[in-house]
């Protein structure tokens, strides 16, 4: 007898349903701005964007998108005609079509007065919201959350974390001031991820809607040079450490001290600052991820320049080869990082761990010597690696360039952070409900809360900062409220053939012509209409079947039992629906409607 794994729907059973909101850590309704796409309403679609997200622009280009992971479309099995098995459909394009709603509604066609009147921010709930959820958040909320008196609150960083940080306590009343040692604002935005996937315009133009709010943020000052943590905490009621790790991971290996070993975030900044570094023309990149990758892909784009060159371009390079311990199939970097660097011809050798750097006579890099790695993980999924003593090969080289993980520059503790207990070297002690140190009023966010993540954990950790410093300076605690829409849908239908439609692939520049300018960018981007068809495909699962069984036929018959009416009930196989609607245009009694679930996270005073 096959036995059946029932769940019976809870209280949050519908919104959990929405997994695209249920994975993004700020609990953007993708699916929203997603189905106002397919509408073709992408005034709507920012709306919905922007709401919780104020790097929504910025997150349109280079977010790591979670809410694809958990895509229920990239998990309906598709079979041919003769109805077998052939593969896992593909989740929709949520970052593109992100993307695309920011262009035509966003900042990039906005000025920043027009962008903050249009998406209606709420201090009540910190984020904006589209008409069909404005009032009922208002009606529930408005009122309820006090703002604070504008008190000053110093955020150290101006990067992701500490610019969602700023955002938020501009609209909680508060004063923020952000110190950035950059000459220029948004952190590794700006200095970490290369322009050819991140136009600085962009990002100049999101930071602009930040700034508007009101937040000061003073570029070139130096925490610990030019003024001192200590001086923070007694002129500001609270301070919010966001400085991320920005600072290259060495290896230890021999030969690694030395000219022409660099780090890689710094070869990022280097580039991204217009400062000038030697790099030659056999250039070896050591790493598997996605930063790895910016670094090789960055370097290679000096192939193709002419010899005008000016001070903020790298010298001409040759070649360049990324070395990882992982195999492919392990390799951390996304997918298609990996294959754009393979169209672009960088040379990937997977599964070598590097031992030396073997200098020539002139003291500059000759070789790097590795070993085979037989395996990167044990059983139990922890980094163990296994090598291969006796496999060894050296790679001819006269620039190698780290790109192996990072960590924070935490020195400026040493002037008024005496009180901050270390977990380990270099991270401080952090409560992880509050995100606060052992230092009272003293928070931090992004990747000194959670290490390195995704850039929308780096957004969700500084707006959990930017609550905890309420708390802290007003005495009043915050309470979250998840205000939920059901809304009867009557004559819902779905678009003819969406079920079939196949995943639109994102434009992108041929090779050749993204190698001939480093700003040059490799996503186009998708058209309007291409866009609204690949939204079509969204399966809209805030929006579902409800039974009603006094009206079903099949139930009332059942019910003349008295042993069955107590314990009969309608099943439904959620991997399987697919929000045709045809169950409820078939059912004769009309037991079966459609209804939509949408909700959204908002704060008040409790």
């Amino acid at each position: 007898m096959a036995l059946l794994k029932v769940q019976v729907p809870g209280e949050n059973y519908h919104r959990d349903l929405i997994s695209c909101q249920a994975a993004c850590p700020v609990h953007t309704d993708a699916r929203g701005y997603v189905r106002a796409i397919a509408a073709d309403r992408f005034e709507e679609a920012y709306l919905i964007a922007r709401g919780p997200n104020p790097f929504a622009s910025i997150c349109g280009r280079v977010c790591g998108a979670p809410c694809e992971a958990a895509c229920r479309r990239g998990f309906v099995p598709r079979v041919d005609d003769d109805g077998h098995f052939v593969a896992r459909d593909l989740p929709i394009a949520i970052r593109a079509l992100k993307r695309l709603a920011c262009e035509l509604a966003g900042p990039e066609t906005l000025a920043p007065a027009e962008v903050l009147r249009t998406v209606q921010l709420s201090p009540a709930s910190i984020v904006a919201y589209p008409d069909e959820m404005a009032a009922l958040v208002r009606s529930s909320l408005d009122g309820k959350l006090q703002k604070a008196a504008g008190e000053r609150v110093a955020i150290i960083g101006a990067g992701p974390a500490g610019l969602s940080a700023a955002h938020d306590l501009a609209l909680l009343g508060f004063r923020p001031v952000v110190f950035e040692t950059e000459p220029i604002p948004a952190g590794m935005l700006a200095v970490g991820v290369p322009s050819y996937r991140l136009p600085r315009e962009v990002i100049a133009r999101e930071v602009a809607v930040i700034e508007a709010l009101g937040v000061e943020i003073r570029c070139g000052v130096t925490v610990g040079k030019d003024v001192s943590l200590a001086e923070l905490r007694r002129e500001h009621a609270a301070v919010i450490i966001a400085v991320g790790a920005k600072s290259s991971r060495a290896l230890g290996l021999p030969g690694e001290r030395g000219p022409r070993v660099y780090g890689g975030v710094d070869l990022l900044r280097a580039v991204a600052v217009g400062s000038r570094l030697d790099i030659g023309r056999e250039v070896v990149v050591i790493g598997g991820g996605n930063v790895a990758y910016d670094v090789a892909r960055t370097v290679l784009r000096q192939v193709a320049y002419d010899t005008a060159r000016t001070a903020a371009r790298l010298p001409g390079t040759a070649r360049v080869r990324l070395v990882s311990l992982e195999s492919l199939e392990e390799m951390p970097a996304d997918t298609i990082e990996i294959l754009e660097g393979d169209e672009e011809g960088i040379e990937r050798l997977n599964g070598w761990g590097p031992l030396e750097i073997q200098r020539g006579g002139d003291g500059a890099p000759a070789a790097v010597l590795f070993r085979k790695c037989l395996r990167v993980y044990s059983e139990e999924k922890r980094f163990a690696p296994v090598y291969d003593d006796a496999d060894r090969r050296g790679i001819p080289c006269d620039t190698v360039l780290l790109a192996v993980g990072q960590a924070p520059a935490l020195d400026f503790f040493e002037q008024g952070g005496e009180d901050i207990e270390l977990a380990r070297p270099g991270w401080p002690r952090v409560d992880p409900a509050t995100l606060a140190t052992t230092a009272r009023g003293v928070f931090v966010a992004g990747d000194l809360a959670h290490g390195t993540r995704l850039l929308i954990d780096a957004v969700a950790s500084g707006k959990a900062a930017a609550r905890s410093v309420y708390e802290h300076v007003t005495g009043r605690r915050l309470h979250q409220d998840a205000v939920t829409a059901h809304l009867v849908l009557p004559l819902y239908r779905r678009e003819r053939g969406y079920e079939a439609i196949r995943r639109q692939a994102i434009p992108t520049a041929p090779p050749d012509e993204r190698l001939k300018d480093p700003d040059a960018p490799v996503e186009t981007g998708y058209g309007r209409n291409q866009a609204v068809r690949e939204a079509s495909r969204c399966l809209d699962c805030g929006v579902t079947p409800v039974f009603d069984g006094s009206r079903c036929v099949l139930w009332n018959i059942l019910g003349r039992d008295a042993a069955l009416e107590e314990n009969s009930a309608i099943l439904k196989d959620e991997e399987r629906c697919i929000r045709c609607a045809l169950c409820a245009m078939r059912c004769p009694t009309d037991a079966i409607t459609m209804e939509r679930v949408t909700y959204c996270a908002a704060w008040r005073c409790a």
